[in-house]
């Protein structure tokens, strides 16, 4: 015999997502949680709708933070710009293949990857997808995880440029793909973070 599958939110308690404090509801109205003072909703409002429009952004803003230039090395006589790809190719070619790897990793898989994965869950959640929704769920807290790790390889471009301005062996000017760069990260920060990961299991609360 089958047991039906009970919510908090169908018993009348809702969760504050800062301090996971369980309150009780009252009717529709607001409530602040007693402890952190945050508003708790039962679902984020508009959070599916929110989610859309910042990772779309992302997704648009990502073609040109790739192949526009990232930075520009003046080197006595010699002017070299560089993509994205086209440095981490560089680093590569002077031996430096540790670097290019973070590089590569942080700078084009890790976004990519993200936005595929979160595009996928909000899919699943606005269609109504009732499988696998562990996966997602499970999925959703890796994109999260990882989002702290997202500007790591402009931690390395910056040591990158601190080493080459230290030893006076060049001059590096930044380039707009850098600024583009990191708005993506951004982007694909808030998107995951505005999005209700509750969402996921509400279509299978109700139907057990």
């Amino acid at each position: 015999m089958e047991t039906k599958a009970i919510s908090a939110l169908s018993q009348g308690y809702l969760c504050c997502r800062v301090c996971h404090k369980t309150v009780a509801q009252e009717a529709q109205e607001v409530i602040e949680c007693p402890r952190c003072q945050t508003p708790i909703y039962p679902r984020i409002p508009n959070s599916l709708a929110q989610s859309w429009a910042l990772l779309l952004s992302s997704f648009i803003l990502y073609i040109p933070a790739n192949v526009l230039p990232i930075m520009t090395l003046t080197k006595a006589d010699e002017i070299r710009t560089d993509t994205i790809m086209s440095g981490i190719i560089n680093l590569a070619n002077i031996g430096m293949q540790p670097i290019a790897l973070i590089v590569f990793i942080a700078s084009i898989l890790v976004p990519l990857l993200k936005m595929i994965g979160l595009a996928l869950i909000l899919l699943a959640v606005q269609f109504r997808w009732q499988r696998n929704a562990c996966l997602r769920a499970r999925m959703y807290r890796m994109i999260e995880f990882v989002g702290r790790w997202s500007m790591l390889d402009i931690f390395v471009i910056s040591i990158l440029l601190g080493i080459v301005k230290f030893n006076k062996v060049a001059s590096v000017d930044i380039e707009p793909a850098a600024l583009l760069f990191q708005v993506v990260v951004l982007l694909t920060m808030f998107a995951a973070l505005r999005f209700d990961s509750r969402l996921i299991w509400d279509d299978i609360n109700e139907q057990n």
